[in-house]
């Protein structure tokens, strides 16, 4: 099993969003890094669900991913953000996956808390410069991450 942290603005998309729905496909990621590491997600893995560019960013809860990647519809689409002229459905570009609501921590760790946590500082969302909605998380950072979500 693996551990991924994955951003999306909550006007975009939010976490309340994700629990009503339940399953949703983690769409629009146009940087092929963080493609890259979405493509070698597996069915099973852990999602740190973060909130980016909002008053409080942070970790709001756990998600899973419910099916590995496939091509993001989005790039096809023309009235899509997302669309991607260049690419092409015998030869898509981009992916996604498919996540799903697991549970809401019971308070949100805020991005002020990953940095004042010491074993948390090689965090890749903390480096300089980092703006990937999807990164890996180690299995040490991810169980401090849990810990720190379920105190109130």
């Amino acid at each position: 099993m693996h551990y991924w942290l994955m951003k999306s603005e909550p006007d975009e998309f939010s976490f309340a969003d994700l629990k009503r729905c339940r399953r949703e496909p983690w769409t629009g990621v146009r940087n092929y890094q963080a493609r890259n590491f979405m493509r070698s997600a597996q069915s099973g893995d852990i999602v740190l669900f973060y909130h980016s560019n909002c008053a409080e960013p942070g970790i709001i809860g756990l998600a899973e991913i419910t099916r590995t990647a496939f091509p993001d519809p989005t790039q096809f689409d023309k009235k899509s953000d997302y669309y991607d002229a260049k690419s092409k459905p015998d030869n898509p570009r981009w992916s996604c996956v498919e996540v799903g609501f697991l549970e809401e921590f019971k308070s949100p760790v805020l991005l002020e808390d990953l940095r004042q946590n010491p074993s948390l500082k090689s965090l890749l969302i903390l480096r300089p410069g980092n703006r990937l909605s999807v990164t890996p998380v180690t299995a040490q950072e991810f169980r401090e991450i849990k810990k720190l979500g379920s105190q109130k």
